[in-house]
């Protein structure tokens, strides 16, 4: 294999990768600014050129500068087998030193009030190739903030032009929506006269931008991003499976941004994951349990509204009636299986079915050149469910044949005396006629908004949406992929729901009474809902099941028959550990 040597450290690449991609590719530190993996290479930005020195095949393969010694930018020259390249030679260094120079001229210093702050390449490398003080002494050229769209702000000031957002929406989004207008220090980002930034991934310029100039209108002074933890998830709104992580803080998420997944989406999300997850939040959530009592559904603690479940559903049992369970493939595949679990517990013949699977629209392919069936292609899918498929996986293997599918479920319950419904959409998901036959049969309804099954409901339980829990995605293209849970559920997971009715039932273990304490009850324990997430607990009622961890589920779902939950699922990556630059010593 050829190699390489890139200050010093020698590495082996592939034909084809520029020195850029190889130094990136072996953590070798080489400033840039323009350059994207996935976008074209105008090398304009001249902060990464090095020194290139290579063989010369008419001189006996000896080293020999290129060019002439000149300075070339390495993120478009291809590397060479035996090449020996400089960036931290004197005259690359000063190079740096001159661009950053050069970009700082006009820059304001508002890096206390930027939303750039704490993650800006040009704070990176001042501090790391830039000279300590500015030479420049004249004024400041000045340019107004402008909104170019429904999610972005531009501050013009702030901008480097290495036109990263140009390129982006033009070679990978399609639209044309922006220019480069002006020349010289007067050249500046804009949309073209009559158009606005408002295509489906518009979004993304914003972090493609390395500094401060555009900026997400959503997250705009909401919270500093040094205070933000990073959560590993999967997109929890479609069909797509895109890999995203969830930034949030003290059990609040402020910003949904993609993580690079070559196979699956790229380096890009949608503006309609980027943006959906605001129902998390909303003001409206169902948070406390409730049962039936004297006909008006009123709260209840826990206990007792899971024994108000199981009267209703064991009592449908006992009168020779069926129960049926509709599964949202808004949940994951562990909760689908442990909700499964519980209705043949409680009857063996009972009814498995999907819930409804809403679409908008047909799929559609980045870049619009590009068939949706091309590998190479972000595909944005009009199926607005994110685990239709897995769920259905789960339950044809606890069934032993296909669950129903929705538009057959009102057929199919024709004998069943009780219901168990679930949700968790994002929008309003209940026709009139599903309502109508809960309110004629006893009827558990575990959701997160409110809907008009809730008047129709005998017991309703809380759930949690897909960032309050971890499990398993099956994608639009058959992919499973693991994610972590973010933030603390305001209520219960469904798998967790599932598990306590289990445990209630005694075919599964519970947490029964503890010891008790000067400080504690015998009959509440406190829980972590979110183990290595937020340092948050809460106290719960005994008995419980046993907390539901999707890892430990899966390992059950391989033990009765669906092997491919450990031999095939994706599993996220941990966090890293963030250090600082700054050397900290004791006096």
């Amino acid at each position: 294999m050829p190699s390489i040597t890139i200050n010093g450290t020698t590495v082996d690449f592939e034909p084809g990768q520029t020195i850029l991609q190889v130094a990136n590719a072996n953590d070798v530190e080489i400033p840039y600014y323009c350059y994207h993996d996935a976008l074209s290479r105008p090398a304009q930005c001249r902060i990464c050129l090095g020194e290139i020195w290579a063989p010369n095949p008419r001189n006996e393969n000896k080293l020999e500068p290129q060019a002439g010694g000149k300075l070339q930018p390495t993120c478009t020259t291809m590397a060479g087998d035996g090449m020996v390249v400089y960036t931290d030679s004197p005259k690359a260094v000063a190079n740096q030193k001159a661009v950053m120079e050069y970009l700082l001229i006009n820059h304001p210093l508002d890096c206390p009030v930027c939303d750039q702050s704490g993650e800006c390449f040009l704070q990176d490398y001042s501090y790391e190739y830039g000279r300590g003080v500015s030479r420049f002494q004249e004024q400041k050229v000045k340019q107004a903030k402008k909104d170019l769209g429904p999610h972005v702000w531009l501050y013009a000031d702030r901008c480097i032009m290495c036109t990263r957002c140009v390129r982006f929406d033009r070679e990978v989004a399609g639209a044309g929506e922006l220019m480069i207008g002006g020349r010289g220090n007067r050249s500046e980002i804009d949309v073209f006269p009559g158009r606005a930034l408002q295509n489906e991934l518009s979004g993304n310029v914003v972090d493609l931008c390395p500094v401060g100039a555009l900026l997400d209108k959503d997250f705009l002074f909401a919270q500093r991003v040094w205070f933000l933890k990073k959560t590993a998830s999967i997109d929890g709104i479609t069909a797509s499976g895109d890999n995203i992580s969830v930034e949030h803080n003290e059990g609040k998420v402020y910003r949904v941004k993609p993580r690079q997944n070559d196979a699956i989406n790229k380096h890009w999300i949608t503006d309609e994951v980027r943006y959906g997850w605001k129902f998390v939040h909303n003001s409206e959530r169902l948070t406390e349990p409730k049962a039936r009592r004297y006909g008006a559904l009123v709260e209840a603690e826990w206990p007792r509204a899971y024994r108000a479940a199981l009267d209703g559903l064991q009592s449908a049992v006992d009168a020779g009636k069926r129960v049926a369970l509709l599964v949202s493939p808004m949940l994951t595949c562990e909760e689908a299986f442990a909700l499964a679990t519980l209705a043949k517990a409680i009857d063996d013949d009972a009814i498995l079915a999907v819930g409804p699977v809403p679409t908008k629209g047909e799929d559609k392919a980045f870049p619009p050149t590009k068939s949706v069936d091309d590998p190479d292609a972000f595909v944005m899918v009009a199926e607005k469910a994110p685990n239709a498929r897995g769920v259905r996986r789960v339950l044809k293997s606890v069934a032993g044949s296909d669950p129903v599918k929705f538009h057959d479920f009102l057929d199919a319950i024709g004998d069943a005396g009780a219901l168990v419904l679930t949700g968790n959409y994002p929008t309003d998901w209940v026709p009139q006629e599903l309502a109508d036959a809960a309110s004629d049969r006893f009827t558990v309804l575990i959701d997160t908004l409110p809907s008009r099954l809730i008047d129709a409901s005998d017991v309703l339980l809380p759930g949690a949406t897909w960032v309050e829990k971890a499990g398993t995605f099956e994608n639009h293209r058959n992919v499973l992929q693991a994610f972590d849970s973010a933030i603390p559920p305001i209520a219960r997971t469904e798998g967790q729901i599932a598990h306590d009715l289990l445990a209630a039932l005694g075919v599964e273990a519970y947490v029964s009474a503890m010891p008790e304490t000067k400080n504690r009850r015998p009959d509440v324990v406190v829980v972590d809902d979110g183990p290595g997430q937020v340092p948050q607990a809460t106290e719960v009622e005994l008995p419980r099941g046993l907390l539901f961890v999707a890892a430990d589920v899966r390992e059950r779902m391989a033990g009765a028959g669906l092997g491919e939950f450990t031999a095939e699922v994706s599993i996220p990556p941990k966090a890293e550990k963030k250090t600082g630059d700054l050397r900290v010593v004791e006096l």
